[in-house]
């Protein structure tokens, strides 16, 4: 893999001398995303390979090519999992997700509220920076206290700090138990009561989802919880479950486990009937706010996940300004994940996500100087430049 790093590594060096910008790209699954692709692109593909597994000690070393879905495979032999749940995003692609993708995505699945997003994960990585020096920062162990966590900060970057080479991740073992319930007949309002009432009691609680099914006659509203756990533990909370979601009007009964799999998959990966654009005009907004925010006054549709941390909407790029005031207000922000299909580079001029600060600019400014002076990766993808 020698020759396939110094490449890497060479034309991030020529594109800091010639003063060329680099877009890093791996299978491409997130090309949807972000305020632009400008920029040459850099495949990363090439650079493969899981590094190091160590089962018995909980974490995996894998370079950034790697197929995630090959990972994914690898653990699974071994009973263990990425408990973030990344998505793929990968339909239409040629080849599936990369590990050096996921990281820079910073995307989490349907069990992010309770495990955890992708950089807690993260224990240390290798990045090239735009003057072509290959640093490491962390290593493969938890406690990790020396310097500042720069292998984290690569999470969520969309590789405009720094192309990411190798990264190492704790893994954590698959749980033995699972189950999940469908209560049909409650509100949003009245379900994010509900679930925050037993997120504050010792409940295997892992994941949760709730939507309006405009489509039933009459519209029906539905709510499903995953328990992940011990078995007993699991067992425990489902009668416990049931009968407060019951107490409540509700209807409620447990999902086979292969078909709820096949759900919970499906709403990672964006491949639910919500998901299914309404209309060519709209976008795919993405709400992120406490989990404690209460139902938001809109004349949109919604998608609820998180324990009401996260809210999916459609509406159009029009409504940016609205939906950030009002995402603000209750402390957390709006961001437009996917523009709509008629008009995608007029949608993203409102902005992909909530304009910086002052201080917040200030703060990206510097960092993008310290690990990109030249702006070899200052494609401008997360804010316009």
């Amino acid at each position: 893999m020698d020759a396939e790093l110094n490449a890497l590594i060479d034309a991030v060096r020529d594109a800091a001398a010639l003063g060329r910008t680099v877009r890093l790209r791996g299978s491409g699954s997130k090309d949807f995303w972000g305020q632009s692709l400008t920029g040459d692109v850099l495949d990363t593909r090439a650079y493969c390979g899981i590094f190091s597994y160590e089962p018995s000690e909980l974490v995996v070393t894998a370079r950034c090519g790697t197929p995630l879905a090959e990972l994914e495979e690898a653990l699974a032999e071994q009973g263990q999992c990425l408990a973030f749940e990344p998505p793929h995003f990968s339909q239409g692609s040629q080849q599936g997700a990369t590990v050096g993708g996921m990281v820079a995505a910073g995307l989490s699945g349907p069990a992010r509220a309770t495990s955890g997003a992708v950089r807690d994960f993260v224990l240390g990585a290798r990045f090239i920076n735009g003057l072509g020096e290959h640093l490491t920062f962390g290593g493969q162990v938890m406690k990790n206290v020396a310097g500042y966590d720069v292998s984290r900060l690569m999470a969520g970057s969309w590789g405009t700090l720094g192309l990411i080479t190798e990264v190492s991740l704790k893994v954590l073992p698959i749980p033995p138990a699972e189950a999940t319930l469908m209560c049909a007949g409650l509100s949003q309002k009245t379900a994010l009561n509900l679930l925050h009432r037993w997120g504050g009691q010792p409940l295997p609680l892992n994941a949760s989802a709730w939507v309006r099914d405009a489509s039933a006659q009459p519209e029906a509203d539905y709510l499903f919880v995953r328990l992940r756990g011990a078995v007993a533990a699991v067992q425990s909370a489902l009668g416990k479950m049931h009968d407060d979601a019951v107490a409540l009007g509700a209807q409620v009964q447990q999902m086979d486990n292969t078909e709820a799999a096949q759900d919970w998959r499906a709403s990672g990966e964006q491949c639910l009937q919500f998901f299914d654009a309404p209309s060519t005009d709209l976008c795919l907004w993405r709400l992120s706010l406490p989990q404690t925010a209460p139902v938001l006054d809109l004349p949109y549709a919604q998608y609820v996940e998180w324990q009401g941390a996260q809210r999916w909407l459609w509406a159009p790029a029009s409504a940016a300004v609205a939906l950030r005031e009002l995402a603000q207000s209750v402390g957390g922000h709006a961001s437009l994940f996917r523009a709509s299909s008629a008009h995608a580079d007029v949608d993203k001029a409102a902005g992909v996500n909530t304009p910086l600060d002052l201080v917040q600019q200030r703060v990206q400014r510097q960092l993008q100087k310290q690990l990109d002076p030249k702006g070899v990766f200052a494609t401008g993808r997360l804010h316009p430049i």
